[in-house]
């Protein structure tokens, strides 16, 4: 037994020394992580995130057969329960996920745990260890009907295949940022079976620009995670809809409403859901206890209303393809939100994604009932409002109308939905960004703040930080006035004026002392006689900043003056050097913090649930 081991052991000290030894051949060949090269490797992204989606779908299907004996849909699944399991259920499933995700909250992580995090302000690695242990508690939270999108831990399952390839390579930390992003978009396309929102999704959230640059290897890693998907035969389109009629121009109308409406209920689905985890932290359970709290009040819905576990795909379906009456309509929608706060609120890791197209879906079907009801020559049919209620209130929810709209497009392969899907989409994100800042991603939340500090670094001016020059004489004032003033004050300029205030320069400390040396009269000297018209430059009060300490960084003094910006400039006062610098300061400090909020916000979220 002990030569076997010892074979073992030298075993794997060779292959540890051949890997290591193909990284440093790899890391040497710098043209494998140039952008051409990226897109080879992003077609590698979009085939691991492919193959965890299809991992992740079956660890569900063996979860679910080993618990009831049976798998399939979720609702399928809990309907077939007695109302003893579709208690049980959950809250067992909320205890496991609850210690998974304790077991990774308490292992030491050198890295970012969050592909969002290591992205849009980290180095691109992903802690694999705590990122397997959380992607096994979602796994059992969605699996046990947890009202949460599975799509969480397949993105993220992604992008931690991504993370390691890019590691493995040594990639600089730029290409590894990009890698897993496309991890994440290639993430989406498979869960979704949607590879341009995907794409979108992640250079509109994570990353923040369109730059080809960077979405063409995220177009490239998404179009092959679909394609594996097909190839494996786990692609369907998710709502599939043959044979949808032309919406004439005025029937166009009511979607404008709908997307009002949805941009009023988004802020308030996302802040029920941040009450809700106020509420569960103020429990002080501990995680495991807290997860199978909220999995236990879950299941005390689900006895009542099976159809409200898991993500609610098959509701959205009946919805597009059956009849409801809207008080069953209003009565499911009321549950799915009430059962999605308990999931969220107790701390279970997953997607909001999914649970915002029901919820969407929902809504819609409701506007589009009153509506036929209401105003029936202007009505269509009300599947057309449940698929524009989807893609607002997504796009209201996550700031990314874009996404929204080419994912709906792709969901039902439908064009005919896009004129008014693109209406709503783009009224309920405007309408919700007005009402409430708040967004499903606390990135997208920073990186607005962020914009609107830039604006206000390049466009502040020096208007509020004027202040009274003491230092003032005209031009008729003997020079012996302003000898005395040079010695009340320690400054190293006087400013001259006329007798209208208009400036007219500056009298300096060394042209006073050459005065002196020289033993002219200074009594009989005027201050107009000395003054230097272009010796110190002047500011304006409508000069910005940025600007403003351009000049001051080429001047010695400490204060500079302002004047009007008329033809007969006038002096308006002075700026110090140091006022501007706290200003500017102050501006920076707040740009700082708000490119750390995503952080700061992840660290008090994690606190919360933790």
């Amino acid at each position: 037994m002990g030569k076997v081991w010892q074979r073992l052991n030298v075993i794997t000290r060779i292959l540890r020394h051949r890997v290591q030894f193909l990284r440093r051949r790899l890391a040497g060949y710098l043209w494998l992580s140039d952008l051409p090269a990226m897109l080879g490797w992003s077609v590698l992204a979009g085939l691991f995130a492919a193959l965890t989606t299809i991992g992740f779908h079956e660890g569900m299907r063996l979860i679910q057969d080993f618990v009831t004996g049976r798998s399939g849909s979720i609702v399928a699944v809990t309907t077939s329960l007695p109302w003893y399991g579709r208690l049980l259920f959950p809250a067992a499933g909320g205890i496991a996920a609850g210690v998974l995700l304790w077991l990774a909250r308490h292992t030491r992580a050198g890295s970012h745990s969050d592909y969002m995090e290591s992205v849009a302000i980290g180095d691109g690695r992903l802690f694999i260890r705590q990122g397997l242990l959380r992607s096994l508690s979602s796994l059992c939270t969605v699996s046990s009907g947890g009202s949460i999108g599975r799509e969480g831990a397949m993105v993220h399952l992604g992008s931690m295949a991504a993370s390691a390839i890019g590691q493995f390579g040594r990639f600089s930390t730029v290409r590894l940022r990009l890698l897993v992003a496309c991890g994440a978009a290639a993430g989406v396309a498979a869960a979704y079976g949607a590879p341009i929102a995907g794409a979108l999704f992640v250079a509109e959230i994570v990353l923040g620009t369109m730059a080809m640059s960077s979405l063409g290897p995220l177009l490239v890693a998404a179009a092959s995670a679909n394609i594996v998907m097909r190839m494996s035969g786990h692609y369907t389109t998710t709502y599939a809809m043959y044979g949808m009629s032309q919406i004439a121009g005025y029937k166009v109308l009511p979607f404008i409403l709908l997307g009002v409406l949805v941009g009023l209920a988004a802020p308030l689905f996302l802040k029920i859901l941040d009450y809700s985890r106020t509420l569960f932290k103020k429990t002080k359970l501990p995680l495991p206890f807290r997860l199978g709290l909220g999995g236990l009040m879950l299941g005390a819905l689900l006895i009542i209303r099976p159809d409200v576990a898991g993500n609610g795909y098959s509701v959205v379906h009946s919805f597009l393809y059956s009849d409801w009456a809207w008080h069953a309509v209003l009565l499911i929608l009321l549950l799915k939100v009430l059962a999605t706060a308990l999931t969220v609120g107790s701390g279970a890791v997953g997607g909001v994604f999914t649970p915002a197209l029901f919820v969407g879906g929902a809504f819609g079907t409701l506007i589009g009932q009153a509506i036929a009801w209401l105003f029936p020559s202007i009505s269509v049919s009300v599947y057309m409002y449940t698929l524009v209620g989807m893609g607002s209130f997504l796009g209201a929810a996550t700031s990314a109308p874009l996404m929204a709209i080419l994912m709906i497009f792709e969901m039902t392969l439908s064009y005919q939905i896009v004129l008014p899907l693109m209406i709503a989409c783009v009224v309920a994100y405007f309408v919700s960004r007005a009402v409430a800042e708040i967004a499903m991603y606390d990135i997208t939340l920073a990186r607005e703040r962020d914009a609107r500090l830039r604006h206000q670094l390049s466009h502040t001016t020096l208007a509020q930080l004027i202040r009274p020059a003491n230092t003032i004489v005209k031009t008729s004032t003997p020079v012996s006035e302003a000898l005395q003033m040079f010695v009340d004050y320690p400054v190293r300029y006087i400013y001259v004026v006329d007798e209208d205030n208009i400036y007219q320069g500056v009298i300096a400390q060394q042209d006073l002392t050459s005065l002196m040396l020289s033993q002219r009269d200074a009594q009989n000297t005027l201050a107009g006689d000395v003054l230097r018209l272009d010796y110190v430059r002047t500011l304006r009060r409508d000069m910005t900043l940025d600007r403003a300490q351009d000049i001051f960084v080429q001047f010695q003094g400490e204060r500079l003056p302002v004047v009007s910006g008329d033809e007969a400039p006038r002096l308006l006062g002075v700026v110090y050097k140091s006022s501007l610098l706290e200003k500017y300061s102050a501006i920076k400090r707040s740009l700082d913090q708000s490119a750390g909020a995503f952080t700061d916000y992840r660290r008090v979220r994690r606190k919360n649930v933790g």
